[in-house]
Protein backbone atom coordinates (compact mmCIF):
# COMPACT_ATOMS: atom_id res chain seq x y z
CA UNK A 1 0.00 0.00 0.00
CA UNK A 2 1.30 3.46 -0.92
CA UNK A 3 2.69 5.08 2.21
CA UNK A 4 1.15 8.38 1.16
CA UNK A 5 -2.40 7.11 1.30
CA UNK A 6 -4.84 6.10 3.96
CA UNK A 7 -8.53 5.46 3.62
CA UNK A 8 -11.26 2.91 3.13
CA UNK A 9 -11.98 -0.15 1.09
CA UNK A 10 -13.05 -3.57 2.32
CA UNK A 11 -12.98 -6.10 -0.48
CA UNK A 12 -12.42 -9.77 -1.21
CA UNK A 13 -10.96 -11.22 -4.33
CA UNK A 14 -13.85 -13.63 -4.68
CA UNK A 15 -16.68 -11.61 -3.11
CA UNK A 16 -18.79 -8.89 -4.69
CA UNK A 17 -18.48 -5.32 -3.46
CA UNK A 18 -20.74 -2.33 -3.08
CA UNK A 19 -19.95 1.37 -3.07
CA UNK A 20 -20.90 3.46 -0.05
CA UNK A 21 -21.82 7.13 0.06
CA UNK A 22 -18.17 7.83 0.76
CA UNK A 23 -17.20 6.65 -2.71
CA UNK A 24 -15.46 3.57 -1.38
CA UNK A 25 -15.84 -0.12 -1.97
CA UNK A 26 -17.36 -2.20 0.81
CA UNK A 27 -17.90 -5.97 0.96
CA UNK A 28 -21.46 -7.07 0.44
CA UNK A 29 -22.96 -8.07 3.78
CA UNK A 30 -22.99 -11.82 4.20
CA UNK A 31 -25.21 -11.73 7.27
CA UNK A 32 -28.99 -11.60 7.26
CA UNK A 33 -30.31 -8.05 7.77
CA UNK A 34 -32.31 -9.25 10.77
CA UNK A 35 -29.18 -10.45 12.53
CA UNK A 36 -27.35 -7.21 11.83
CA UNK A 37 -30.28 -5.19 13.15
CA UNK A 38 -30.33 -7.27 16.34
CA UNK A 39 -26.64 -6.55 16.88
CA UNK A 40 -27.20 -2.83 16.29
CA UNK A 41 -30.17 -2.85 18.68
CA UNK A 42 -28.06 -4.59 21.32
CA UNK A 43 -25.14 -2.13 21.17
CA UNK A 44 -27.57 0.82 21.08
CA UNK A 45 -29.38 -0.51 24.17
CA UNK A 46 -26.06 -0.93 25.96
CA UNK A 47 -25.07 2.57 24.88
CA UNK A 48 -28.25 3.74 26.57
CA UNK A 49 -27.26 1.91 29.76
CA UNK A 50 -23.67 3.18 29.64
CA UNK A 51 -24.55 6.85 29.13
CA UNK A 52 -27.46 6.69 31.58
CA UNK A 53 -25.04 5.54 34.26
CA UNK A 54 -22.46 8.16 33.24
CA UNK A 55 -25.07 10.93 33.59
CA UNK A 56 -25.83 9.68 37.10
CA UNK A 57 -22.57 11.04 38.52
CA UNK A 58 -23.26 14.77 38.04
CA UNK A 59 -26.82 14.16 39.22
CA UNK A 60 -25.31 12.89 42.48
CA UNK A 61 -23.24 16.01 43.16
CA UNK A 62 -25.78 17.66 45.52
CA UNK A 63 -26.02 14.48 47.61
CA UNK A 64 -22.25 13.99 47.68
CA UNK A 65 -21.61 17.65 48.52
CA UNK A 66 -23.97 17.49 51.48
CA UNK A 67 -22.98 14.01 52.70
CA UNK A 68 -19.19 14.49 52.48
CA UNK A 69 -19.14 18.26 53.20
CA UNK A 70 -17.38 18.90 49.89
CA UNK A 71 -16.54 22.30 48.45
CA UNK A 72 -16.95 23.18 44.79
CA UNK A 73 -13.27 22.50 44.09
CA UNK A 74 -13.69 18.92 45.27
CA UNK A 75 -16.84 18.54 43.17
CA UNK A 76 -14.84 19.83 40.22
CA UNK A 77 -12.09 17.29 40.94
CA UNK A 78 -14.60 14.43 40.81
CA UNK A 79 -15.89 15.70 37.47
CA UNK A 80 -12.34 16.19 36.18
CA UNK A 81 -11.36 12.64 37.18
CA UNK A 82 -14.31 11.19 35.29
CA UNK A 83 -13.86 13.39 32.23
CA UNK A 84 -10.10 12.86 32.04
CA UNK A 85 -10.27 9.08 32.17
CA UNK A 86 -13.22 8.95 29.77
CA UNK A 87 -11.76 11.40 27.24
CA UNK A 88 -8.05 10.61 27.21
CA UNK A 89 -8.25 6.82 27.41
CA UNK A 90 -10.70 6.37 24.52
CA UNK A 91 -8.29 7.00 21.62
CA UNK A 92 -5.57 4.99 23.36
CA UNK A 93 -7.85 2.01 23.85
CA UNK A 94 -9.15 2.37 20.31
CA UNK A 95 -5.59 2.42 18.95
CA UNK A 96 -4.75 -0.77 20.87
CA UNK A 97 -7.86 -2.64 19.73
CA UNK A 98 -7.24 -1.58 16.11
CA UNK A 99 -4.13 -3.73 16.25
CA UNK A 100 -5.55 -6.41 18.52
CA UNK A 101 -9.36 -6.58 18.59
CA UNK A 102 -10.81 -7.66 21.93
CA UNK A 103 -14.42 -8.83 21.38
CA UNK A 104 -15.04 -9.39 25.07
CA UNK A 105 -13.70 -6.03 26.18
CA UNK A 106 -17.29 -4.75 25.89
CA UNK A 107 -18.72 -6.74 28.84
CA UNK A 108 -15.47 -6.00 30.69
CA UNK A 109 -16.10 -2.28 30.25
CA UNK A 110 -19.66 -2.61 31.56
CA UNK A 111 -18.35 -4.66 34.50
CA UNK A 112 -15.93 -1.82 35.30
CA UNK A 113 -18.84 0.61 35.27
CA UNK A 114 -20.77 -1.74 37.59
CA UNK A 115 -17.83 -1.72 40.00
CA UNK A 116 -17.90 2.09 39.92
CA UNK A 117 -21.60 2.08 40.75
CA UNK A 118 -21.14 -0.18 43.77
CA UNK A 119 -18.19 1.86 44.99
CA UNK A 120 -20.15 5.10 44.56
CA UNK A 121 -23.01 3.65 46.61
CA UNK A 122 -20.80 2.67 49.55
CA UNK A 123 -17.73 4.94 49.31
CA UNK A 124 -16.93 6.22 52.84
CA UNK A 125 -14.25 8.74 51.81
CA UNK A 126 -13.60 11.38 49.18
CA UNK A 127 -10.64 9.38 47.84
CA UNK A 128 -12.89 6.42 47.06
CA UNK A 129 -15.35 8.76 45.35
CA UNK A 130 -12.50 9.68 43.00
CA UNK A 131 -11.81 5.99 42.38
CA UNK A 132 -15.49 5.43 41.58
CA UNK A 133 -15.42 8.36 39.13
CA UNK A 134 -12.29 6.92 37.50
CA UNK A 135 -14.00 3.52 37.12
CA UNK A 136 -16.94 5.23 35.41
CA UNK A 137 -14.53 6.92 33.02
CA UNK A 138 -12.61 3.72 32.29
CA UNK A 139 -15.82 1.82 31.62
CA UNK A 140 -16.93 4.50 29.16
CA UNK A 141 -13.50 4.61 27.52
CA UNK A 142 -13.55 0.84 26.92
CA UNK A 143 -17.14 0.80 25.69
CA UNK A 144 -17.26 3.55 23.07
CA UNK A 145 -14.45 2.67 20.60
CA UNK A 146 -15.27 -1.05 20.38
CA UNK A 147 -19.05 -0.62 20.31
CA UNK A 148 -18.71 1.97 17.55
CA UNK A 149 -16.60 -0.54 15.61
CA UNK A 150 -19.27 -3.21 16.12
CA UNK A 151 -21.94 -0.79 14.86
CA UNK A 152 -19.90 -0.23 11.71
CA UNK A 153 -19.36 -3.96 11.21
CA UNK A 154 -23.11 -4.56 11.58
CA UNK A 155 -24.08 -1.67 9.31
CA UNK A 156 -24.63 -3.76 6.19
CA UNK A 157 -23.03 -0.89 4.23
CA UNK A 158 -25.28 1.80 5.80
CA UNK A 159 -22.62 3.26 8.07
CA UNK A 160 -24.43 6.51 8.77
CA UNK A 161 -27.64 4.74 9.76
CA UNK A 162 -25.70 2.38 12.03
CA UNK A 163 -23.88 5.20 13.81
CA UNK A 164 -27.10 7.19 14.26
CA UNK A 165 -28.87 4.12 15.64
CA UNK A 166 -25.97 3.52 18.00
CA UNK A 167 -25.71 7.14 19.15
CA UNK A 168 -29.40 7.70 19.77
CA UNK A 169 -29.17 5.07 22.49
CA UNK A 170 -26.53 7.16 24.24
CA UNK A 171 -28.56 10.35 23.86
CA UNK A 172 -31.61 8.64 25.31
CA UNK A 173 -29.63 7.34 28.25
CA UNK A 174 -28.16 10.78 28.96
CA UNK A 175 -31.65 12.29 28.93
CA UNK A 176 -33.23 9.70 31.21
CA UNK A 177 -30.32 9.40 33.65
CA UNK A 178 -31.01 12.59 35.63
CA UNK A 179 -34.75 11.91 35.61
CA UNK A 180 -34.27 8.42 37.04
CA UNK A 181 -31.73 9.77 39.52
CA UNK A 182 -34.35 12.22 40.82
CA UNK A 183 -36.86 9.37 41.20
CA UNK A 184 -34.63 6.61 42.57
CA UNK A 185 -31.54 8.18 44.12
CA UNK A 186 -32.45 11.54 45.62
CA UNK A 187 -35.12 10.10 47.98
CA UNK A 188 -32.73 7.38 49.22
CA UNK A 189 -29.40 9.12 49.26
CA UNK A 190 -26.06 7.70 48.22
CA UNK A 191 -27.08 4.04 48.51
CA UNK A 192 -29.90 4.65 46.04
CA UNK A 193 -27.27 4.34 43.29
CA UNK A 194 -27.65 0.56 43.64
CA UNK A 195 -30.88 0.74 41.63
CA UNK A 196 -28.75 1.44 38.57
CA UNK A 197 -26.73 -1.73 39.07
CA UNK A 198 -29.70 -3.68 37.69
CA UNK A 199 -29.30 -1.92 34.36
CA UNK A 200 -25.57 -2.65 34.28
CA UNK A 201 -26.18 -6.30 35.22
CA UNK A 202 -28.68 -6.57 32.36
CA UNK A 203 -26.17 -5.05 29.95
CA UNK A 204 -23.31 -7.44 30.71
CA UNK A 205 -24.88 -10.66 29.25
CA UNK A 206 -26.14 -8.63 26.29
CA UNK A 207 -22.59 -7.47 25.61
CA UNK A 208 -21.31 -11.04 26.01
CA UNK A 209 -23.69 -12.01 23.17
CA UNK A 210 -22.45 -9.05 21.10
CA UNK A 211 -18.86 -10.11 21.83
CA UNK A 212 -19.61 -13.62 20.55
CA UNK A 213 -21.01 -12.16 17.32
CA UNK A 214 -18.00 -9.84 17.06
CA UNK A 215 -15.59 -12.77 17.41
CA UNK A 216 -17.42 -14.78 14.75
CA UNK A 217 -17.44 -11.78 12.41
CA UNK A 218 -13.70 -11.28 12.86
CA UNK A 219 -13.14 -14.95 12.05
CA UNK A 220 -15.40 -14.71 8.99
CA UNK A 221 -13.52 -11.70 7.68
CA UNK A 222 -10.18 -13.39 8.24
CA UNK A 223 -11.39 -16.50 6.39
CA UNK A 224 -12.65 -14.41 3.46
CA UNK A 225 -9.43 -12.37 3.45
CA UNK A 226 -11.21 -9.05 3.83
CA UNK A 227 -8.69 -6.23 3.69
CA UNK A 228 -9.19 -2.50 4.10
CA UNK A 229 -7.31 -0.39 1.58
CA UNK A 230 -7.21 3.24 0.48
CA UNK A 231 -9.62 4.35 -2.22
CA UNK A 232 -9.79 8.12 -1.89
CA UNK A 233 -6.17 8.58 -3.00
CA UNK A 234 -5.56 11.49 -0.61
CA UNK A 235 -2.05 12.12 0.76
CA UNK A 236 -1.51 11.75 4.48
CA UNK A 237 -1.15 15.50 4.96
CA UNK A 238 -4.59 16.09 3.40
CA UNK A 239 -6.12 13.39 5.59
CA UNK A 240 -4.53 14.90 8.72
CA UNK A 241 -5.76 18.37 7.75
CA UNK A 242 -9.27 17.03 7.15
CA UNK A 243 -9.28 15.38 10.58
CA UNK A 244 -8.21 18.69 12.14
CA UNK A 245 -11.12 20.46 10.39
CA UNK A 246 -13.53 17.81 11.66
CA UNK A 247 -12.24 18.29 15.21
CA UNK A 248 -12.88 22.04 14.96
CA UNK A 249 -16.41 21.34 13.76
CA UNK A 250 -16.93 19.01 16.74
CA UNK A 251 -15.62 21.79 18.98
CA UNK A 252 -18.16 24.28 17.61
CA UNK A 253 -21.02 21.79 17.89
CA UNK A 254 -20.34 20.61 21.43
CA UNK A 255 -19.51 24.03 22.86
CA UNK A 256 -22.86 25.30 21.64
CA UNK A 257 -24.64 22.12 22.78
CA UNK A 258 -23.03 22.63 26.21
CA UNK A 259 -24.63 26.08 26.41
CA UNK A 260 -28.03 24.50 25.80
CA UNK A 261 -27.88 21.35 27.90
CA UNK A 262 -26.32 23.06 30.92
CA UNK A 263 -27.68 26.62 30.95
CA UNK A 264 -30.82 26.73 28.79
CA UNK A 265 -33.19 26.59 31.79
CA UNK A 266 -31.27 29.43 33.52
CA UNK A 267 -31.45 31.46 30.31
CA UNK A 268 -35.22 31.02 30.04
CA UNK A 269 -35.79 31.89 33.70
CA UNK A 270 -33.53 34.95 33.56
CA UNK A 271 -34.75 36.36 30.24
CA UNK A 272 -38.44 35.49 30.31
CA UNK A 273 -39.14 34.93 34.02
CA UNK A 274 -40.69 31.50 33.42
CA UNK A 275 -41.17 28.94 36.20
CA UNK A 276 -38.72 26.11 36.76
CA UNK A 277 -41.37 23.66 35.52
CA UNK A 278 -41.81 25.59 32.27
CA UNK A 279 -38.06 25.79 31.76
CA UNK A 280 -37.74 22.03 32.32
CA UNK A 281 -40.46 21.42 29.72
CA UNK A 282 -38.52 23.49 27.18
CA UNK A 283 -35.39 21.51 28.07
CA UNK A 284 -37.26 18.23 27.53
CA UNK A 285 -38.33 19.43 24.07
CA UNK A 286 -34.72 20.34 23.32
CA UNK A 287 -33.49 16.87 24.31
CA UNK A 288 -36.18 15.32 22.13
CA UNK A 289 -35.02 17.47 19.21
CA UNK A 290 -31.41 16.40 19.77
CA UNK A 291 -32.45 12.73 19.77
CA UNK A 292 -34.44 13.26 16.58
CA UNK A 293 -31.51 14.97 14.86
CA UNK A 294 -29.20 12.13 15.84
CA UNK A 295 -31.52 9.64 14.15
CA UNK A 296 -31.83 11.74 11.00
CA UNK A 297 -28.22 12.66 10.31
CA UNK A 298 -26.73 9.26 9.61
CA UNK A 299 -29.28 7.87 7.11
CA UNK A 300 -29.40 11.20 5.23
CA UNK A 301 -25.62 11.08 4.96
CA UNK A 302 -25.85 7.57 3.52
CA UNK A 303 -28.12 8.90 0.76
CA UNK A 304 -26.64 12.27 -0.15
CA UNK A 305 -23.11 12.15 1.26
CA UNK A 306 -21.57 13.06 4.61
CA UNK A 307 -20.11 16.42 3.55
CA UNK A 308 -23.52 17.81 2.58
CA UNK A 309 -24.93 16.84 5.98
CA UNK A 310 -21.97 18.48 7.72
CA UNK A 311 -22.52 21.70 5.72
CA UNK A 312 -26.19 21.88 6.68
CA UNK A 313 -25.77 20.68 10.26
CA UNK A 314 -23.07 23.14 11.32
CA UNK A 315 -23.26 26.21 9.09
CA UNK A 316 -26.97 25.78 8.32
CA UNK A 317 -27.91 26.27 11.97
CA UNK A 318 -26.22 29.69 12.13
CA UNK A 319 -29.30 31.81 11.24
CA UNK A 320 -31.27 30.13 14.01
CA UNK A 321 -28.58 30.59 16.68
CA UNK A 322 -28.08 34.24 15.73
CA UNK A 323 -31.81 34.94 15.96
CA UNK A 324 -32.56 33.10 19.21
CA UNK A 325 -31.19 35.68 21.69
CA UNK A 326 -33.49 38.35 20.23
CA UNK A 327 -36.89 36.63 19.86
CA UNK A 328 -39.76 36.08 22.31
CA UNK A 329 -40.40 32.98 24.39
CA UNK A 330 -42.53 31.19 21.78
CA UNK A 331 -39.98 31.60 19.02
CA UNK A 332 -37.15 30.75 21.41
CA UNK A 333 -38.79 27.36 21.94
CA UNK A 334 -39.35 26.88 18.21
CA UNK A 335 -35.80 27.90 17.28
CA UNK A 336 -34.30 25.68 19.99
CA UNK A 337 -36.07 22.67 18.47
CA UNK A 338 -34.73 23.52 15.00
CA UNK A 339 -31.26 24.05 16.45
CA UNK A 340 -31.36 20.73 18.33
CA UNK A 341 -32.48 18.73 15.29
CA UNK A 342 -30.08 20.32 12.81
CA UNK A 343 -27.01 20.48 15.03
CA UNK A 344 -27.41 16.96 16.41
CA UNK A 345 -27.47 15.51 12.90
CA UNK A 346 -23.80 16.42 12.46
CA UNK A 347 -21.98 13.94 14.69
CA UNK A 348 -22.86 10.70 12.91
CA UNK A 349 -21.87 12.26 9.58
CA UNK A 350 -18.62 13.64 11.03
CA UNK A 351 -17.69 10.33 12.65
CA UNK A 352 -18.40 8.21 9.57
CA UNK A 353 -16.58 10.72 7.35
CA UNK A 354 -13.54 10.45 9.65
CA UNK A 355 -13.75 6.65 9.61
CA UNK A 356 -13.82 6.72 5.81
CA UNK A 357 -10.68 8.84 5.84
CA UNK A 358 -8.84 6.39 8.10
CA UNK A 359 -10.60 3.00 7.96
CA UNK A 360 -7.66 1.00 9.25
CA UNK A 361 -7.92 2.88 12.57
CA UNK A 362 -11.65 2.65 13.26
CA UNK A 363 -11.18 2.19 17.01
CA UNK A 364 -8.71 5.05 17.37
CA UNK A 365 -10.84 7.42 15.26
CA UNK A 366 -14.01 6.49 17.17
CA UNK A 367 -12.27 6.90 20.52
CA UNK A 368 -10.69 10.18 19.45
CA UNK A 369 -13.95 11.75 18.34
CA UNK A 370 -16.11 10.38 21.17
CA UNK A 371 -13.47 11.40 23.70
CA UNK A 372 -12.98 14.84 22.16
CA UNK A 373 -16.73 15.44 21.99
CA UNK A 374 -17.12 14.42 25.63
CA UNK A 375 -14.17 16.58 26.66
CA UNK A 376 -15.45 19.62 24.75
CA UNK A 377 -18.84 19.24 26.43
CA UNK A 378 -17.22 19.26 29.86
CA UNK A 379 -14.79 22.09 29.12
CA UNK A 380 -17.56 24.07 27.44
CA UNK A 381 -19.76 23.80 30.51
CA UNK A 382 -16.94 25.08 32.74
CA UNK A 383 -15.87 27.93 30.43
CA UNK A 384 -19.42 29.09 29.74
CA UNK A 385 -20.26 28.92 33.44
CA UNK A 386 -17.41 31.31 34.23
CA UNK A 387 -18.46 33.55 31.35
CA UNK A 388 -22.03 33.60 32.67
CA UNK A 389 -20.81 34.59 36.14
CA UNK A 390 -18.76 37.41 34.65
CA UNK A 391 -21.07 38.76 31.93
CA UNK A 392 -24.53 37.27 32.42
CA UNK A 393 -26.24 34.28 30.86
CA UNK A 394 -27.91 36.28 28.06
CA UNK A 395 -24.54 37.54 26.82
CA UNK A 396 -23.29 33.92 26.72
CA UNK A 397 -25.96 33.02 24.19
CA UNK A 398 -25.16 36.05 22.06
CA UNK A 399 -21.50 34.98 21.91
CA UNK A 400 -22.17 31.26 21.39
CA UNK A 401 -24.54 32.09 18.55
CA UNK A 402 -21.49 32.67 16.32
CA UNK A 403 -19.89 29.25 16.96
CA UNK A 404 -21.66 27.54 14.02
CA UNK A 405 -19.86 30.01 11.70
CA UNK A 406 -16.94 27.59 12.00
CA UNK A 407 -19.01 25.45 9.65
CA UNK A 408 -17.39 27.48 6.84
CA UNK A 409 -14.36 25.24 7.40
CA UNK A 410 -16.35 22.42 5.79
CA UNK A 411 -15.26 23.95 2.47
CA UNK A 412 -11.75 22.61 3.21
CA UNK A 413 -12.95 18.99 3.36
CA UNK A 414 -12.42 16.85 0.25
CA UNK A 415 -15.44 15.33 -1.46
CA UNK A 416 -15.48 11.60 -0.78
CA UNK A 417 -18.74 11.01 -2.64
CA UNK A 418 -18.61 9.10 -5.95
CA UNK A 419 -17.25 11.31 -8.67
CA UNK A 420 -16.01 13.93 -6.20
CA UNK A 421 -12.47 15.01 -5.48
CA UNK A 422 -10.47 12.05 -4.33
CA UNK A 423 -13.16 9.51 -5.15
CA UNK A 424 -11.96 6.54 -7.07
CA UNK A 425 -8.43 7.81 -7.45
CA UNK A 426 -5.57 5.34 -7.44
CA UNK A 427 -7.79 2.37 -6.65
CA UNK A 428 -5.81 -0.58 -5.43
CA UNK A 429 -6.51 -4.16 -6.31
CA UNK A 430 -7.92 -6.46 -3.63
CA UNK A 431 -5.31 -8.23 -1.62
CA UNK A 432 -5.15 -11.39 0.42
CA UNK A 433 -4.07 -11.32 4.00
Amino acid sequence: MDAQRTGLVSVNATAGATTSAGGVSRPEPSRAPGELLRVLAAVSACHLINDMVQSLLPSMFPILKRGFHLDFSQIGLIALTFQTTASLLQPLIGHFTDRRPLPFSLPLGMTTTLMGLVMLAYAPTFSLLLVAAALFGIGSAVFHPESSRVARMASGGRDGFAQSFFQVGGNTGSAFGPLLAAMLVLPRGQVGVLWFTMAALAGIPLLVWVGQWYRRELARRAERAVVERAQHGLPRARVAGSLAVLMLLVFSKYFYIASLTNYYTFYLIRRFGVSVESAQLHLFLLFGAIAGGTVIGGPVGDRIGRKYVIWVSILGVLPFTLAMPYVNLFWTGVLSVFIGVILASAFAAILVYAQELVPTRIGMISGLFFGFAFGMGGIGAAVLGRMADATGIIFVYKVCAWLPALGLLTWLLPNLEPGGLGAGANVEEPERV
